[in-house]
């Protein structure tokens, strides 16, 4: 029984989408990496206002005390 076939959401190749391709839904290893890197670089984004930054408000942490020295 052959598998569902899919688009590589990276470049639109059709692909098996079974346990015999190691990197569904994408076609290939370079694919998958590539969208990896797409995320870490906040290529996807989703337009909308900015988050207001809760840690703004809060009050700044005590400076931490060198670690071995008695207080």
């Amino acid at each position: 029984m052959a598998g569902i076939k899919v688009d590589c959401p990276k470049c639109g190749t059709r692909t098996e989408f079974s346990a015999a391709n190691p990197w569904r839904p994408f076609c290939s290893a370079r694919c998958k990496t590539n969208d990896l890197g797409a995320w870490a670089s906040d290529s996807y984004v989703i337009a909308g206002a900015p988050l207001e930054d809760a840690s703004s408000d809060a009050e700044p942490a005590p400076a931490a005390r060198p670690a071995g020295r008695p207080s």
